[in-house]
């Protein structure tokens, strides 16, 4: 494949072609997922000229206040994917249920689990935003039954296809359909979207990671121990300096660890005890974990490989720690000691109490 060339439809059936398990009708659902994609590139990029910032004036499942963007984002996933026959039910963080598919439109094979916009909250202030998908089999039936939510509560490791969409100073489409990840810009001149980056990989080695410490005082304990760690950079125990960012779009801390490494933290805190974390399995850290595993990297929640936790429900959330490999297995080992109570007590320099006197 000659990179720059190939669209992603030529690149999903010479995948086919080399995977005999993908079912035929895969490429068709990924250029629908496509199609929604631009759709939704299109109305980002125009912004005010059109009329879509600014809140919605209604509130998601999630208890989120709804941006006008977040609502179109959605409507363009269902208008485009609903039609094709190649899906069987629909789910988004912007809806309460699953979305069977119409009656009037055959019924397919596939399940797709989606967030029609990533970082929403940047979008009044002009940063990077995304949209993130996943892709699972429908599980079989002996009836004519339309899916239920059950029929969604699969592990990550099952998932067929996983990509997002990142709309930025380019609008870029990263996907794997689990043999490795293959970046594609969209050339507007033609639509089409090109690969322009295959084979991504993360390296294992990083000295950046994206943290919200704002959040510092709520972080348990191995996760303070860690960014404690990296902020006394070369004179503490990891003996070099390291860069902290926060983008707060989850699509373009990924998208910035695929290009250069870094590990991205979200982790189990203690703001709110009903929350044992702040991003969604199914739609945000499953189809994330799938990437930067098939880019090398790792995706974990401090105690288990994010892939191998199996769904208690839709909307569910979790604690989520993904990069370069040789952080994420740190911040594992740092909690499996915490757990163990072998970790020795420190102090972070985050907030520590500053004063002009020295204790002897």
């Amino acid at each position: 494949m000659l990179c720059g060339r190939t669209n992603v439809n030529k690149f999903l059936i010479e995948e086919q072609r080399r995977n005999p398990a993908l079912i035929g009708d895969l490429s068709m659902l990924i250029s629908d997922i496509v199609r929604s994609c631009k759709a939704i590139a299109q109305g980002v990029s125009r912004g005010s000229l059109a009329g879509v910032l600014g809140d919605e004036g209604q509130v998601n499942v999630q208890g989120e206040v709804q941006k006008k963007l977040d609502v179109l984002a959605n409507q363009a996933f269902l208008h485009h994917c609903e039609w094709g026959g190649h899906l069987a039910a629909m789910a988004s963080e912007e809806m309460a249920d699953i979305y069977p598919i119409p009656t009037e439109h055959p019924r397919g094979r596939y399940l797709l689990v989606f967030d029609p916009l990533d970082g929403s909250s940047n979008i009044d202030v002009n940063l990077s935003v995304g949209s993130i998908f996943s892709v699972l089999r429908c599980p079989e039936r002996a009836d004519d039954r339309p899916p239920s939510s059950a029929d969604f509560l699969q592990p990550g490791s099952r998932q067929v296809a996983a990509g997002y969409a990142l709309y930025g100073p380019s609008t870029m489409l990263v996907l794997t359909v689990g043999n490795g990840v293959f970046g594609f810009t969209l050339n507007r001149e033609i639509g089409e979207f090109l690969l322009t980056h295959p084979n991504l990989r993360i390296s294992p080695e990083t000295r950046e990671f994206a943290i919200n410490a704002s959040n510092e005082r709520f972080w348990e304990p191995p996760v303070k121990r860690y960014v404690s760690e990296c902020l006394a950079g070369r004179t503490g125990i990891r003996g070099q300096d390291f860069n902290m960012r926060w983008v707060a779009s989850m699509v373009a801390e990924v998208h910035r660890i695929l290009m250069r490494g870094g590990v991205f933290l979200y982790p189990r805190d203690s703001k709110d005890p009903a929350k044992p974390g702040r991003l969604r399995l199914m739609y945000e850290a499953n189809p994330m974990a799938m990437i930067v595993d098939q880019a090398g990297g790792l995706a974990s929640t401090g105690d288990a490989h994010i892939l191998d936790v199996q769904p208690t429900s839709l909307h569910q959330r979790i604690p989520v720690i993904l990069g370069s490999r040789h952080e994420v297995e740190r911040l594992e080992r740092y909690h499996r000691e915490h757990a163990n109570g072998e970790d020795q007590p420190f102090r972070s320099p985050l907030f520590s109490t500053r004063t002009l006197f020295r204790d002897d």
